[in-house]
């Protein structure tokens, strides 16, 4: 799993939500971090900030969608992740290239039934 969040905080809590699910995650601590990890850790899934300095989410998504397509690579979900949810985020993420939508701060039901979702037998 790829997690792509420049703050400290909400690496940490979304790494101790996910310590039950014994997935391996590696941090992106930018968008443009995220774009170029993504072709060597080959995640399942992403979990993609939107608001990033250097590159931001929906930028780091679209990349992430082109570097997919350019190598002929089986598209893995992005799950957008925003503390700042406005009127028309969700459609600016899914146009983007993302799959889904979560809100700041992380709950840990809420990402553990995403998870249920886009992948298979990762939830604790």
């Amino acid at each position: 799993m790829l997690i792509a969040e420049d703050n400290k905080t909400n690496q940490t809590v979304i790494k101790t939500i996910l310590k039950k699910t014994n997935c391996k995650i590696s941090i992106a601590n930018n968008g443009k971090i995220a774009r170029d990890m993504y072709l060597s850790c080959t995640p399942d899934f992403v979990l993609m900030d939107i608001s990033m300095p250097e590159m931001d989410g929906l930028q780091a998504t679209s990349e992430i969608r082109r570097l997919e397509n350019e190598n002929a690579l089986e598209r893995r979900p992005i799950v957008a992740l925003t503390a700042n949810a406005m009127p028309g985020d969700r459609e600016r993420c899914i146009n983007a290239g993302m799959d889904d939508y979560l809100a700041k701060p992380v709950r840990k039901n809420i990402l553990y039934n995403c998870l249920d979702k886009w992948l298979v037998g990762t939830s604790a």
